[in-house]
């Protein structure tokens, strides 16, 4: 049974820092590439970054580029959001998700996703 659990969420003031991390057990983490979504209070959930299997390849919604970075270690079975220069307009409920199926590379889209955990929220106060 897959796990997905993160942590690291918090209240941090516009300008600053958090990472966020997902541990993820329950089947061979380096098989599935691996995604963070984040939901807005009123908005659906969107996507946020992704990171393939071997993590060579990532990719960023345009509103986090140059600001965000997804890593993962593969040692620890954990992926990483590191969240640098946070605007209020980051304030949501975060959630790390892992594809369905193994070895199918990056996505953003939400339905490629089976696992998802339970969510760490990011509040950024101006």
């Amino acid at each position: 049974q897959v796990q997905l659990v993160e942590s690291g969420g918090g209240l941090v003031q516009a300008g600053g820092s958090l990472r966020l991390s997902c541990a993820a057990s329950g089947r061979t983490f380096s098989n599935y590439a691996m995604g963070w979504f984040r939901q807005a209070p009123g908005k659906e959930r969107e996507f946020v970054a992704t990171i393939s299997e071997g993590g060579s390849r990532t990719a960023y919604t345009d509103s986090v580029k140059g600001r965000f970075t997804i890593s993962r270690d593969r040692a620890k079975n954990t992926v990483y959001l590191q969240m640098n220069s946070l605007k209020p307009e980051d304030t949501a409920v975060y959630y790390c998700a892992q594809r369905r199926l193994p070895f199918r590379g990056i996505t953003y889209t939400q339905a490629e996703y089976d696992y998802w955990g339970q969510g760490t929220q990011v509040t950024v106060s101006s």
